[in-house]
């Protein structure tokens, strides 16, 4: 796996012993006061989970809490 991908604007970090890649945003709330991730944020991940896909990576967006998004890599197809 290459050690970053720039997608959007956004640098995505491999973390080897987590199997994906990873970027932290801004924290945000949605209308009932939840974390949610930057919307450019969850859009760039959406589209590096597609282009590794595309290249034979299985692979699916996610997030967690204070901001970072995951592209989670479960192994090639």
């Amino acid at each position: 796996m290459k050690d970053y991908r720039k997608v959007l604007g956004w640098t995505f970090e491999w973390r080897e012993e987590h199997s994906q890649y990873q970027c932290r945003g801004e924290v945000m709330y949605d209308d009932e006061h939840d974390e949610m991730p930057d919307p450019s944020l969850w859009f760039a991940a959406k589209v590096l989970a597609d282009d590794l896909n595309k290249e034979g990576i299985d692979a699916e967006p996610e997030w967690s809490e204070k901001g970072w998004v995951e592209v989670i890599v479960n192994d090639k197809k």
